[in-house]
Protein backbone atom coordinates (compact mmCIF):
# COMPACT_ATOMS: atom_id res chain seq x y z
CA UNK A 1 0.00 0.00 0.00
CA UNK A 2 2.98 2.67 0.52
CA UNK A 3 2.96 3.08 -2.89
CA UNK A 4 -0.18 4.12 -3.37
CA UNK A 5 0.33 7.58 -2.32
CA UNK A 6 3.01 9.83 -1.27
CA UNK A 7 2.68 10.45 2.70
CA UNK A 8 2.46 14.51 2.76
CA UNK A 9 5.69 16.27 5.13
CA UNK A 10 2.80 18.20 6.83
CA UNK A 11 2.25 18.82 10.36
CA UNK A 12 -1.69 18.56 10.50
CA UNK A 13 -4.55 20.65 12.40
CA UNK A 14 -6.92 18.00 10.63
CA UNK A 15 -9.10 16.52 13.20
CA UNK A 16 -11.38 18.25 15.29
CA UNK A 17 -10.06 18.89 18.49
CA UNK A 18 -6.05 19.65 17.69
CA UNK A 19 -6.27 22.92 19.28
CA UNK A 20 -9.70 22.90 20.79
CA UNK A 21 -8.45 23.25 24.53
CA UNK A 22 -11.05 21.93 27.58
CA UNK A 23 -13.69 24.22 28.22
CA UNK A 24 -12.68 26.78 25.10
CA UNK A 25 -15.79 27.48 23.19
CA UNK A 26 -14.62 30.77 21.27
CA UNK A 27 -13.18 30.11 17.85
CA UNK A 28 -9.68 29.71 17.78
CA UNK A 29 -8.87 31.84 13.93
CA UNK A 30 -5.72 29.51 13.31
CA UNK A 31 -7.47 26.24 13.95
CA UNK A 32 -10.25 27.27 11.55
CA UNK A 33 -7.96 28.28 9.07
CA UNK A 34 -5.65 24.58 9.42
CA UNK A 35 -9.16 22.92 9.31
CA UNK A 36 -10.27 24.84 5.74
CA UNK A 37 -7.03 23.81 4.30
CA UNK A 38 -7.23 20.53 5.36
CA UNK A 39 -10.48 20.13 4.50
CA UNK A 40 -10.23 21.95 0.96
CA UNK A 41 -6.90 19.39 -0.05
CA UNK A 42 -7.90 18.05 -3.44
CA UNK A 43 -6.15 14.90 -4.58
CA UNK A 44 -6.03 12.48 -7.76
CA UNK A 45 -5.97 9.06 -6.35
CA UNK A 46 -9.10 7.96 -4.87
CA UNK A 47 -9.01 7.55 -1.12
CA UNK A 48 -10.10 5.59 1.75
CA UNK A 49 -11.65 7.34 5.28
CA UNK A 50 -8.32 5.66 6.88
CA UNK A 51 -5.79 7.49 4.08
CA UNK A 52 -7.49 10.68 4.33
CA UNK A 53 -7.05 10.93 8.22
CA UNK A 54 -3.91 9.42 8.10
CA UNK A 55 -2.56 11.85 5.04
CA UNK A 56 -3.67 14.88 7.29
CA UNK A 57 -1.53 13.79 10.44
CA UNK A 58 1.73 13.68 8.86
CA UNK A 59 4.03 15.58 10.06
CA UNK A 60 7.20 13.79 8.75
CA UNK A 61 8.15 11.13 6.40
CA UNK A 62 9.68 8.16 7.64
CA UNK A 63 10.51 5.96 4.92
CA UNK A 64 8.16 4.69 2.08
CA UNK A 65 5.51 3.06 4.66
CA UNK A 66 6.13 4.85 7.99
CA UNK A 67 5.52 8.40 9.10
CA UNK A 68 5.28 10.88 12.14
CA UNK A 69 1.98 10.97 12.97
CA UNK A 70 0.44 13.76 15.22
CA UNK A 71 -1.86 12.56 18.11
CA UNK A 72 -4.52 14.61 18.86
CA UNK A 73 -6.00 12.61 22.12
CA UNK A 74 -3.83 10.90 24.05
CA UNK A 75 -6.01 9.08 26.94
CA UNK A 76 -4.19 7.26 29.78
CA UNK A 77 -5.23 5.02 32.32
CA UNK A 78 -4.63 3.79 36.38
CA UNK A 79 -2.51 0.63 35.08
CA UNK A 80 0.26 1.91 33.41
CA UNK A 81 -0.34 6.27 33.39
CA UNK A 82 1.31 6.84 36.36
CA UNK A 83 4.32 4.49 35.78
CA UNK A 84 4.61 6.82 32.39
CA UNK A 85 4.53 9.63 33.74
CA UNK A 86 7.26 8.63 36.56
CA UNK A 87 9.48 7.89 33.89
CA UNK A 88 8.98 10.49 32.12
CA UNK A 89 9.85 13.11 34.86
CA UNK A 90 13.11 10.85 36.08
CA UNK A 91 14.21 11.31 32.01
CA UNK A 92 14.00 14.86 33.03
CA UNK A 93 10.72 15.50 30.18
CA UNK A 94 7.54 17.31 30.36
CA UNK A 95 4.08 16.77 28.83
CA UNK A 96 4.33 18.49 26.01
CA UNK A 97 0.53 19.05 25.35
CA UNK A 98 -1.10 18.10 28.87
CA UNK A 99 -4.24 19.98 27.47
CA UNK A 100 -4.28 17.50 24.95
CA UNK A 101 -4.10 14.26 27.11
CA UNK A 102 -7.34 12.72 29.36
CA UNK A 103 -6.49 10.65 32.09
CA UNK A 104 -9.06 8.20 34.73
CA UNK A 105 -8.76 5.64 36.42
CA UNK A 106 -10.86 2.37 35.14
CA UNK A 107 -8.71 -0.93 35.27
CA UNK A 108 -7.42 -1.54 38.67
CA UNK A 109 -10.41 0.46 40.55
CA UNK A 110 -13.03 -1.94 42.52
CA UNK A 111 -16.12 -1.16 41.67
CA UNK A 112 -17.79 -2.00 44.28
CA UNK A 113 -20.07 0.60 46.15
CA UNK A 114 -17.95 3.02 47.68
CA UNK A 115 -15.29 1.10 46.60
CA UNK A 116 -13.88 0.01 49.90
CA UNK A 117 -12.45 -2.96 49.16
CA UNK A 118 -9.50 -1.99 47.05
CA UNK A 119 -6.65 -3.70 47.08
CA UNK A 120 -3.46 -2.25 47.94
CA UNK A 121 -1.51 -2.36 44.98
CA UNK A 122 -4.32 -0.40 43.47
CA UNK A 123 -4.39 2.11 45.62
CA UNK A 124 -1.20 3.16 45.37
CA UNK A 125 -1.57 3.22 41.60
CA UNK A 126 -4.29 5.29 42.13
CA UNK A 127 -2.54 7.56 44.30
CA UNK A 128 0.30 7.66 42.09
CA UNK A 129 -1.90 8.25 38.91
CA UNK A 130 -3.25 11.33 40.95
CA UNK A 131 -0.43 13.07 41.74
CA UNK A 132 1.42 13.04 38.39
CA UNK A 133 -1.15 13.47 36.38
CA UNK A 134 -2.38 16.52 38.99
CA UNK A 135 1.89 17.81 38.71
CA UNK A 136 1.92 17.49 34.92
CA UNK A 137 -1.30 19.71 34.48
CA UNK A 138 -3.38 16.57 32.72
CA UNK A 139 -6.91 16.99 33.00
CA UNK A 140 -8.47 13.81 35.63
CA UNK A 141 -11.71 12.32 35.50
CA UNK A 142 -11.22 11.34 39.28
CA UNK A 143 -13.56 8.26 41.01
CA UNK A 144 -17.31 8.54 41.59
CA UNK A 145 -17.04 11.64 39.57
CA UNK A 146 -18.90 12.87 36.44
CA UNK A 147 -16.90 12.18 33.33
CA UNK A 148 -14.96 8.97 35.01
CA UNK A 149 -15.16 5.65 33.58
CA UNK A 150 -13.65 3.07 31.19
CA UNK A 151 -11.46 4.84 29.09
CA UNK A 152 -13.09 3.95 25.87
CA UNK A 153 -16.35 4.39 27.09
CA UNK A 154 -15.57 8.16 28.44
CA UNK A 155 -14.04 9.46 25.04
CA UNK A 156 -17.01 9.04 23.14
CA UNK A 157 -19.66 9.98 25.45
CA UNK A 158 -18.17 13.53 26.52
CA UNK A 159 -16.96 14.74 22.96
CA UNK A 160 -13.32 13.60 23.35
CA UNK A 161 -13.54 11.40 20.37
CA UNK A 162 -14.06 13.19 17.44
CA UNK A 163 -14.04 12.20 14.08
CA UNK A 164 -10.72 12.57 11.65
CA UNK A 165 -8.88 12.35 15.22
CA UNK A 166 -5.92 10.50 15.50
CA UNK A 167 -6.34 8.83 19.13
CA UNK A 168 -3.87 6.55 21.41
CA UNK A 169 -4.05 4.98 24.69
CA UNK A 170 -1.80 2.23 26.37
CA UNK A 171 -4.36 -0.34 25.82
CA UNK A 172 -5.49 -2.70 22.66
CA UNK A 173 -9.01 -1.98 22.75
CA UNK A 174 -8.26 1.86 21.67
CA UNK A 175 -9.48 0.92 18.34
CA UNK A 176 -12.98 1.52 19.91
CA UNK A 177 -13.28 5.21 18.76
CA UNK A 178 -12.92 4.11 15.27
CA UNK A 179 -17.17 3.90 15.73
CA UNK A 180 -17.05 7.58 15.25
CA UNK A 181 -14.46 7.61 12.34
CA UNK A 182 -11.25 8.65 14.60
CA UNK A 183 -8.26 6.87 13.46
CA UNK A 184 -7.60 5.11 16.99
CA UNK A 185 -5.10 2.52 17.97
CA UNK A 186 -3.23 1.03 21.89
CA UNK A 187 0.16 1.70 21.92
CA UNK A 188 2.88 0.49 24.20
CA UNK A 189 4.75 2.05 27.24
CA UNK A 190 7.70 3.22 25.38
CA UNK A 191 5.25 4.35 22.30
CA UNK A 192 3.00 6.19 25.64
CA UNK A 193 6.60 8.20 26.61
CA UNK A 194 7.01 9.39 23.57
CA UNK A 195 3.52 10.69 23.04
CA UNK A 196 3.57 12.42 26.46
CA UNK A 197 7.11 14.18 25.16
CA UNK A 198 6.22 15.08 21.64
CA UNK A 199 2.21 14.88 21.49
CA UNK A 200 3.57 12.69 18.07
CA UNK A 201 4.11 8.65 17.45
CA UNK A 202 5.86 6.75 14.75
CA UNK A 203 3.75 4.23 12.54
CA UNK A 204 4.22 1.89 9.58
CA UNK A 205 1.25 2.34 7.41
CA UNK A 206 -1.12 -1.13 7.44
CA UNK A 207 -2.81 -2.66 4.46
CA UNK A 208 -6.61 -1.63 3.88
CA UNK A 209 -9.35 -4.27 4.54
CA UNK A 210 -12.91 -3.15 3.59
CA UNK A 211 -15.78 -5.67 5.78
CA UNK A 212 -18.93 -4.97 3.84
CA UNK A 213 -21.81 -6.01 6.41
CA UNK A 214 -25.31 -6.29 4.64
CA UNK A 215 -28.65 -8.26 5.21
CA UNK A 216 -31.38 -6.39 7.83
CA UNK A 217 -30.09 -8.06 11.02
CA UNK A 218 -33.27 -9.48 13.37
CA UNK A 219 -32.54 -9.19 16.73
CA UNK A 220 -28.70 -9.76 15.71
CA UNK A 221 -26.08 -6.93 17.39
CA UNK A 222 -23.05 -5.34 16.56
CA UNK A 223 -21.43 -7.97 19.07
CA UNK A 224 -23.13 -11.38 16.69
CA UNK A 225 -21.67 -9.33 13.74
CA UNK A 226 -18.62 -8.54 14.77
CA UNK A 227 -17.54 -12.46 16.92
CA UNK A 228 -19.53 -13.74 13.39
CA UNK A 229 -16.95 -12.12 11.54
CA UNK A 230 -14.10 -12.74 13.76
CA UNK A 231 -14.99 -17.00 13.55
CA UNK A 232 -15.63 -16.54 9.50
CA UNK A 233 -12.27 -15.10 8.72
CA UNK A 234 -10.14 -15.87 11.51
CA UNK A 235 -9.00 -13.87 14.81
CA UNK A 236 -5.37 -13.93 13.10
CA UNK A 237 -6.78 -12.23 9.54
CA UNK A 238 -6.83 -8.43 10.61
CA UNK A 239 -2.76 -8.81 11.73
CA UNK A 240 -1.29 -5.75 9.39
CA UNK A 241 -4.21 -4.55 8.25
CA UNK A 242 -6.99 -1.53 9.09
CA UNK A 243 -10.21 -2.35 8.65
CA UNK A 244 -12.90 0.15 7.39
CA UNK A 245 -16.81 -1.40 8.44
CA UNK A 246 -19.49 -0.28 5.73
CA UNK A 247 -22.97 -1.46 4.44
CA UNK A 248 -26.23 -0.62 4.81
CA UNK A 249 -26.21 -3.15 8.25
CA UNK A 250 -23.47 -1.21 10.02
CA UNK A 251 -25.26 2.53 8.51
CA UNK A 252 -28.04 1.01 10.04
CA UNK A 253 -26.39 0.41 13.85
CA UNK A 254 -26.52 3.62 16.24
CA UNK A 255 -23.02 4.97 17.58
CA UNK A 256 -22.63 3.23 20.37
CA UNK A 257 -23.10 -0.28 18.45
CA UNK A 258 -20.52 0.87 15.87
CA UNK A 259 -18.28 1.23 18.84
CA UNK A 260 -18.79 -2.01 19.82
CA UNK A 261 -18.45 -2.90 16.24
CA UNK A 262 -14.62 -1.42 16.19
CA UNK A 263 -13.98 -2.44 19.69
CA UNK A 264 -13.57 -6.27 18.90
CA UNK A 265 -11.13 -5.12 15.82
CA UNK A 266 -7.94 -5.95 17.88
CA UNK A 267 -9.39 -9.69 18.70
CA UNK A 268 -9.43 -9.72 14.43
CA UNK A 269 -5.93 -8.66 14.95
CA UNK A 270 -6.28 -5.60 13.22
CA UNK A 271 -5.12 -2.17 15.73
CA UNK A 272 -7.82 -0.08 13.44
CA UNK A 273 -10.82 -0.34 13.13
CA UNK A 274 -13.39 2.69 11.62
CA UNK A 275 -16.64 3.18 10.59
CA UNK A 276 -16.98 6.74 8.41
CA UNK A 277 -18.82 9.23 10.31
CA UNK A 278 -22.06 10.29 9.10
CA UNK A 279 -25.47 11.63 10.36
CA UNK A 280 -26.34 9.54 12.88
CA UNK A 281 -22.59 10.51 14.37
CA UNK A 282 -23.11 14.01 13.90
CA UNK A 283 -26.52 13.79 15.69
CA UNK A 284 -24.58 11.42 18.79
CA UNK A 285 -22.03 14.64 18.83
CA UNK A 286 -24.57 17.54 19.19
CA UNK A 287 -24.21 18.90 22.12
CA UNK A 288 -21.93 16.44 24.27
CA UNK A 289 -19.23 18.45 26.76
CA UNK A 290 -15.85 18.60 24.65
CA UNK A 291 -17.61 18.37 21.41
CA UNK A 292 -16.76 21.87 19.32
CA UNK A 293 -19.52 24.19 19.61
CA UNK A 294 -20.50 27.68 17.95
CA UNK A 295 -18.07 28.48 14.85
CA UNK A 296 -16.13 25.53 15.38
CA UNK A 297 -19.12 23.00 15.08
CA UNK A 298 -19.78 24.64 11.95
CA UNK A 299 -16.26 24.56 10.54
CA UNK A 300 -16.30 21.12 11.96
CA UNK A 301 -19.17 19.67 10.19
CA UNK A 302 -18.05 20.56 6.85
CA UNK A 303 -14.81 18.57 7.56
CA UNK A 304 -16.60 15.08 8.67
CA UNK A 305 -18.96 15.19 5.94
CA UNK A 306 -15.56 14.52 3.89
CA UNK A 307 -14.69 11.66 5.92
CA UNK A 308 -15.81 8.55 4.06
CA UNK A 309 -13.77 6.31 1.41
CA UNK A 310 -14.11 7.86 -2.30
CA UNK A 311 -15.70 6.11 -4.61
CA UNK A 312 -12.84 3.61 -6.31
CA UNK A 313 -10.83 3.34 -3.36
CA UNK A 314 -8.56 0.62 -3.02
CA UNK A 315 -8.39 -1.89 -0.41
CA UNK A 316 -6.27 -4.51 0.02
CA UNK A 317 -8.86 -7.58 1.17
CA UNK A 318 -12.45 -7.02 1.20
CA UNK A 319 -15.28 -9.26 2.66
CA UNK A 320 -18.86 -9.44 2.65
CA UNK A 321 -21.12 -10.76 5.45
CA UNK A 322 -24.69 -11.23 5.02
CA UNK A 323 -26.83 -11.08 8.69
CA UNK A 324 -29.73 -11.89 7.41
CA UNK A 325 -29.75 -15.57 8.24
CA UNK A 326 -27.57 -14.96 11.49
CA UNK A 327 -28.70 -15.83 15.13
CA UNK A 328 -26.84 -14.58 18.73
CA UNK A 329 -23.37 -15.59 18.57
CA UNK A 330 -21.53 -17.42 21.30
CA UNK A 331 -18.38 -18.66 22.25
CA UNK A 332 -16.87 -22.16 22.67
CA UNK A 333 -13.19 -22.29 23.22
CA UNK A 334 -10.25 -19.67 24.14
CA UNK A 335 -10.28 -17.45 21.65
CA UNK A 336 -12.99 -15.13 19.58
CA UNK A 337 -12.56 -16.84 16.49
CA UNK A 338 -14.05 -19.90 18.98
CA UNK A 339 -17.89 -18.78 17.64
CA UNK A 340 -21.09 -20.21 16.68
CA UNK A 341 -24.56 -19.75 17.08
CA UNK A 342 -26.15 -20.74 20.23
CA UNK A 343 -28.34 -23.39 18.45
CA UNK A 344 -25.01 -24.87 17.16
CA UNK A 345 -23.01 -27.57 18.15
CA UNK A 346 -19.25 -27.84 19.09
CA UNK A 347 -17.00 -28.12 16.08
CA UNK A 348 -14.69 -31.22 15.99
CA UNK A 349 -11.37 -30.73 15.89
CA UNK A 350 -10.53 -33.63 14.15
CA UNK A 351 -12.11 -31.92 10.58
CA UNK A 352 -9.68 -29.37 10.79
CA UNK A 353 -7.45 -29.55 8.21
CA UNK A 354 -4.66 -27.54 9.88
CA UNK A 355 -2.37 -29.33 12.31
CA UNK A 356 -1.90 -25.95 14.10
CA UNK A 357 -5.67 -25.03 14.37
CA UNK A 358 -6.70 -28.94 15.08
CA UNK A 359 -4.37 -28.92 18.22
CA UNK A 360 -5.49 -25.12 19.10
CA UNK A 361 -9.00 -26.52 19.57
CA UNK A 362 -8.27 -30.05 21.09
CA UNK A 363 -6.31 -27.60 23.56
CA UNK A 364 -9.58 -25.03 24.17
CA UNK A 365 -12.33 -27.72 24.53
CA UNK A 366 -9.86 -29.30 27.28
CA UNK A 367 -10.04 -25.81 28.87
CA UNK A 368 -13.77 -25.10 28.72
CA UNK A 369 -14.72 -28.46 29.40
CA UNK A 370 -16.69 -29.13 26.51
CA UNK A 371 -17.04 -32.91 24.20
CA UNK A 372 -17.10 -31.94 20.16
CA UNK A 373 -20.80 -32.49 18.86
CA UNK A 374 -22.38 -31.22 22.32
CA UNK A 375 -24.66 -28.67 22.18
CA UNK A 376 -23.98 -25.23 23.59
CA UNK A 377 -27.23 -24.39 24.39
CA UNK A 378 -28.16 -25.31 28.07
CA UNK A 379 -24.75 -25.77 29.27
CA UNK A 380 -24.91 -24.24 32.94
CA UNK A 381 -23.14 -21.46 34.29
CA UNK A 382 -21.44 -20.19 37.15
CA UNK A 383 -21.23 -16.22 36.47
CA UNK A 384 -22.14 -13.80 34.43
CA UNK A 385 -20.96 -10.34 33.21
CA UNK A 386 -22.31 -7.41 31.80
CA UNK A 387 -19.81 -4.58 31.52
CA UNK A 388 -16.46 -3.67 30.15
CA UNK A 389 -15.46 -1.13 27.08
CA UNK A 390 -16.96 -3.75 24.94
CA UNK A 391 -20.73 -3.37 25.58
CA UNK A 392 -21.51 -1.15 29.05
CA UNK A 393 -22.94 2.02 27.75
CA UNK A 394 -26.72 2.91 28.53
CA UNK A 395 -27.74 1.15 24.97
CA UNK A 396 -26.39 -2.13 26.34
CA UNK A 397 -27.65 -1.59 29.87
CA UNK A 398 -31.42 -0.88 27.95
CA UNK A 399 -30.72 -4.10 26.29
CA UNK A 400 -30.14 -6.37 29.33
CA UNK A 401 -33.08 -4.90 31.69
CA UNK A 402 -35.08 -5.61 28.85
CA UNK A 403 -34.31 -9.55 29.46
CA UNK A 404 -33.91 -8.93 33.15
CA UNK A 405 -37.63 -8.06 33.68
CA UNK A 406 -38.85 -10.99 32.74
CA UNK A 407 -37.87 -13.21 35.78
CA UNK A 408 -35.63 -13.39 38.28
CA UNK A 409 -31.34 -15.16 38.44
CA UNK A 410 -31.36 -18.38 38.64
CA UNK A 411 -30.01 -19.90 41.82
CA UNK A 412 -26.52 -20.49 42.26
CA UNK A 413 -25.59 -18.35 39.50
CA UNK A 414 -23.29 -14.52 40.43
CA UNK A 415 -24.96 -11.96 38.16
CA UNK A 416 -23.21 -8.01 37.80
CA UNK A 417 -24.02 -5.04 35.79
CA UNK A 418 -20.99 -2.86 35.71
CA UNK A 419 -21.97 0.16 34.26
CA UNK A 420 -18.78 1.78 31.76
CA UNK A 421 -18.94 4.64 33.31
CA UNK A 422 -20.50 7.21 35.93
CA UNK A 423 -22.32 9.35 33.17
CA UNK A 424 -23.54 6.12 32.55
CA UNK A 425 -24.81 4.48 35.97
CA UNK A 426 -26.40 7.67 36.62
CA UNK A 427 -28.59 8.15 33.03
CA UNK A 428 -29.68 4.08 33.88
CA UNK A 429 -30.15 5.23 37.78
CA UNK A 430 -32.41 8.02 36.66
CA UNK A 431 -34.00 5.59 33.93
CA UNK A 432 -34.76 2.90 37.04
CA UNK A 433 -32.66 0.50 35.09
CA UNK A 434 -30.35 -0.09 38.22
CA UNK A 435 -33.94 -0.98 40.51
CA UNK A 436 -34.48 -3.83 37.43
CA UNK A 437 -31.51 -5.49 37.60
CA UNK A 438 -31.35 -5.91 41.60
CA UNK A 439 -34.99 -6.87 41.83
CA UNK A 440 -34.10 -9.05 38.75
CA UNK A 441 -30.88 -10.29 41.49
CA UNK A 442 -28.36 -8.92 39.79
CA UNK A 443 -25.57 -6.98 41.39
CA UNK A 444 -25.47 -3.28 40.30
CA UNK A 445 -22.05 -1.93 40.83
CA UNK A 446 -19.86 1.32 40.23
CA UNK A 447 -18.21 1.92 36.49
CA UNK A 448 -14.70 0.26 36.21
CA UNK A 449 -12.86 -2.69 34.06
CA UNK A 450 -13.83 -4.78 36.43
CA UNK A 451 -14.59 -8.64 35.76
CA UNK A 452 -13.25 -8.42 32.25
CA UNK A 453 -9.41 -7.67 33.42
CA UNK A 454 -10.20 -9.37 36.57
CA UNK A 455 -8.20 -7.43 38.81
CA UNK A 456 -9.18 -6.16 42.41
CA UNK A 457 -10.46 -9.33 43.34
CA UNK A 458 -13.20 -9.64 40.61
CA UNK A 459 -12.54 -12.32 39.30
CA UNK A 460 -14.90 -15.90 37.80
CA UNK A 461 -13.66 -18.68 40.43
CA UNK A 462 -11.58 -21.77 39.27
CA UNK A 463 -13.46 -23.89 36.96
CA UNK A 464 -16.34 -21.75 36.93
CA UNK A 465 -18.16 -21.06 33.82
CA UNK A 466 -19.13 -17.46 33.09
CA UNK A 467 -21.05 -15.79 30.04
CA UNK A 468 -19.21 -12.75 29.82
CA UNK A 469 -20.19 -9.32 27.13
CA UNK A 470 -16.18 -8.88 27.03
CA UNK A 471 -14.50 -8.80 24.45
CA UNK A 472 -11.83 -11.59 25.58
CA UNK A 473 -11.85 -15.38 26.35
CA UNK A 474 -8.37 -16.00 26.57
CA UNK A 475 -6.93 -18.83 29.04
CA UNK A 476 -7.18 -16.97 32.63
CA UNK A 477 -8.18 -13.83 31.13
CA UNK A 478 -11.15 -13.87 34.17
CA UNK A 479 -9.49 -15.56 36.80
CA UNK A 480 -7.00 -18.43 36.94
CA UNK A 481 -8.84 -21.66 35.19
CA UNK A 482 -11.72 -19.00 34.66
CA UNK A 483 -14.07 -20.35 31.45
CA UNK A 484 -15.28 -17.87 29.61
CA UNK A 485 -17.92 -17.48 26.81
CA UNK A 486 -18.36 -14.34 25.30
CA UNK A 487 -21.74 -13.10 24.17
CA UNK A 488 -24.00 -9.84 23.77
CA UNK A 489 -25.74 -7.72 26.50
CA UNK A 490 -28.99 -9.48 25.98
CA UNK A 491 -28.17 -12.96 25.87
CA UNK A 492 -25.94 -12.58 29.06
CA UNK A 493 -29.02 -11.57 30.93
CA UNK A 494 -31.18 -14.42 29.51
CA UNK A 495 -27.97 -16.92 30.98
CA UNK A 496 -28.18 -15.02 34.21
CA UNK A 497 -31.91 -16.33 34.36
CA UNK A 498 -32.15 -19.39 32.35
CA UNK A 499 -28.83 -20.45 34.70
CA UNK A 500 -27.59 -21.86 31.66
CA UNK A 501 -26.42 -20.69 28.06
CA UNK A 502 -29.76 -20.22 26.13
CA UNK A 503 -31.01 -18.43 22.99
CA UNK A 504 -32.39 -15.00 23.93
CA UNK A 505 -35.14 -15.02 21.09
CA UNK A 506 -36.60 -17.83 22.73
CA UNK A 507 -37.17 -16.26 26.52
CA UNK A 508 -38.94 -14.12 23.83
CA UNK A 509 -41.51 -16.37 22.96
Amino acid sequence: MGARYAMRPIHSMYAVGRLYRFGQTKQNDLYVRALEEATEMTHETPRSLFEKVWDAHVVASRGSDAALLHVDRHLVHDLSGGEGLYELKARGLKVRNPELTIATPDHTISTTPGRADTIPVAQRLLRDFRTLTNEAGIRLFDVDTVGQGIVHVIGPELGLSLPGSVIVCADSHTCTHGGLGALAFGIGTSEMQHVFATQTIVQRQPRLMRVVFVGKANGITAKDMVLHLIGRIGAGAGSGFAVEYSGEAVQALEVEARLTLCNLSIELGAKVGMVAPDDVTIEYLAGRPFAPAGPLWDEALKNWHSLKSDEGAAFDREVLIDISNLAPQITWGTSPQDVIDVSGTIPDPQNEKDPKRRQEMIDALKYIGLEPGQRIEGTPVDVVFIGSCTNSRLSDLREAAKVARRGKVAPGVKAWVVPGSESVKRAAEAEGLNRVFTDAGFEWRSPGCSMCLAVNGETVGPGQRSVSTSNRNFVGRQGPRARTHLASPAMAAAAALAGCIVDVRKQEQ
